[in-house]
């Protein structure tokens, strides 16, 4: 584990040192939110899919996040109901891409490169991510806790060429709830599966949850603080090029508060796997 690697995580746990400026894509046609740095041109964009029966306003930390270390960032804010379609919310996200490309952003004073662009979400919205993915590339995917969708995004994996992180719960990888494993597996470019230490599933939403009371989690501060670190890094190598941080884009880097996973080894399978209420969701999808 290099002194660096941890200088540069401990770096990127704290904001950016870009002003952030909120925007409503509604302006656009398209029901959302859109955080970007006070100006910039050429600005690398992040498209983000929230997961089941939240919204964008749930992952606003996050986002703002990104924001201050030069990203604009803009999710859709549709498909928050109990019975979502995530084919729906994979076109949402390209069609937020779309705003962010073609509409000057702020005053004027802030444009996106079409070649700078990435496709993210958590939960549900990881795998409409992959969905969208596969519809139209783009320079990396990031799918944080995914969680299985109709149509499965590991069946649209294996045609994605684009670079892929991939965020798990270390305790919940071979549940139900996630297919963060044959995910990764299943990429057909390449893609990097890590474990964030102590994390679950639904850490990053933040508030209150519906069905917070059944199990469904709260807010996680570590999980949060290590999943905006992990990602940041990578899209600042991914996007934008930066040397600095390619290791959060090395598959063989070691990074602290986290595991990289090998999603081909072998593994013992589970007696009684547990149904979350992601996989009472999808049964009532079908």
């Amino acid at each position: 584990m290099s002194a660096s690697v941890k200088s540069l995580l401990s770096t990127l746990t704290s904001r950016g040192p870009h002003r952030v400026l909120r925007g409503n894509l509604a302006i656009a046609g398209q029901p959302g939110v859109v955080f970007t740095p006070e100006s910039g041109l050429s600005l690398p964009a992040v498209a983000f899919g929230h997961g089941w029966l939240t919204g964008a306003s749930k992952y606003r930390q996050l986002m703002e996040h990104l924001a201050s270390w030069g990203f604009v960032v803009a999710a859709p804010d549709t498909e928050r109901g109990p019975i979502p379609s995530h084919l729906d919310l994979a076109t949402d996200l390209l069609t937020t891409l779309d705003i962010c490309t073609g509409v000057r952003l702020g005053d004027g004073d802030i444009s996106v490169h079409p070649d700078r662009l990435a496709l993210a979400g958590h939960a549900m919205g990881a795998g409409a991510a992959v969905l969208a993915a596969s519809r139209r590339r783009v320079a990396a995917v990031a799918a944080l806790f995914p969680a299985p969708t109709a149509p499965s995004a590991e069946s649209a994996a294996p045609d994605i060429d684009s670079p892929a992180l991939i965020l798990a719960s270390a305790s919940g990888l071979e549940s139900l709830s996630s297919n963060a494993i044959p995910l990764a597996s299943a990429w057909g470019g390449t893609s990097i599966l890590r474990t964030v230490d102590g994390a679950s599933g639904n850490g990053l939403v933040e508030g209150r949850r519906t069905f917070g009371a059944l199990g469904a989690g709260k807010h996680e501060k570590k999980t949060t603080r290590a999943t905006q670190a992990l990602l940041t890094g990578y899209l600042l190598h991914t996007l934008v090029g930066d040397k600095t941080y390619e290791a959060f884009a090395d598959p063989e880097a070691h990074i602290p508060h986290s595991t990289v996973v090998d999603p081909d080894a072998p593994r013992e399978e589970e007696d009684k796997p547990k149904i979350s209420l992601g996989t009472v969701a999808s049964l009532l999808r079908k």
